[in-house]
């Protein structure tokens, strides 16, 4: 039995949408001070370089960060070979990206739901199926996309969110079963409440304690928590975990407090 630690393995890269801020650039940190490469796709065009380039220089990886909007899939090809050339490899693919709606039912309109769906959801099959050539080629390879215990949880704010999280836990266990073949894995990795700059807004207008006393562990998440776990999703450390999902809430689902 061989027990030694494999968390920055496989050495290959990773693609992160939405890396330039929050859980995705957290996953990029993480990943990065293991000593993978990564590639940081991102929609905001100074931030993303800046962040890739602090990243490189605090842990010494190849890094490259690309403006790109993942709502638009003719931009996948040109991205995909920019960052293979950058990292070498690819093996992993994060995908972060995420926008949240606030309008209810009501705030329902046909292009919010379509950009909704084509940020959260779309992207996960399309970029999958646009990897899977380099996913295939590289053993070791894993995917982790985003969903959220709000695709479990009801919460009539931001029913667009919900649904498109909610898509990707389904998607995740349809595409495991297609490419458990070609021993590539993918998770679904669900958040809490984690201090990231989507959330900041609301903690600082809500009363204080709001979230906290739903969640067990007393505490709204840190970014670098949910890091920790693409990390070790990515890695052969997880190396017999697919189709699943992966909840780092703190213990908010399983909480009756009110």
């Amino acid at each position: 039995m061989d027990l030694t630690p494999r968390l920055g393995a496989p050495q290959t890269g990773v693609i992160i949408t939405g890396g330039a801020s929050g859980l995705g650039r957290a996953s990029a940190e993480a990943l990065a001070a293991v000593g993978r490469p990564v590639a940081l796709w991102d929609i905001h065009a100074d931030n993303v370089v800046r962040v890739a380039e602090e990243i490189r220089a605090r842990h010494g990886v190849a890094t490259i960060g690309l403006t790109v909007d993942v709502t638009d899939p003719t931009r996948y090809a040109a991205a995909i070979d920019q960052s293979r050339d950058v990292m070498g490899t690819i093996g992993g693919f994060v995908h972060s990206a995420g926008v949240v709606d606030t309008g209810s039912l009501e705030g329902i309109t046909p292009e919010g739901w379509d950009r909704g769906i084509n940020i959260h959801l779309r992207p996960v099959a399309l970029l999958a199926q646009a990897l899977l050539p380099d996913l295939k080629k590289n053993p070791g390879s894993a995917i982790v996309a985003f969903a959220s215990i709000n695709a479990t949880l009801g919460n009539a704010l931001n029913p667009i969110y919900s649904a498109g999280k909610g898509g990707v836990l389904s998607l995740v266990r349809s595409l495991a079963d297609r490419l458990g073949s070609e021993g590539i894995r993918i998770n679904s990795l669900s958040p809490g409440q984690i201090l990231t700059p989507m959330l900041q807004p609301s903690v600082d207008h809500l009363p204080a304690g709001t979230f906290e006393r739903r969640i067990l562990l007393g505490r709204v998440g840190d970014p670098a928590e949910v890091g920790r776990v693409v990390r070790f999703l990515l890695s052969d450390e997880a190396s017999y975990i697919t189709a699943s999902e992966i909840v780092v809430d703190g213990g908010n689902i399983s909480s009756q407090r009110s």
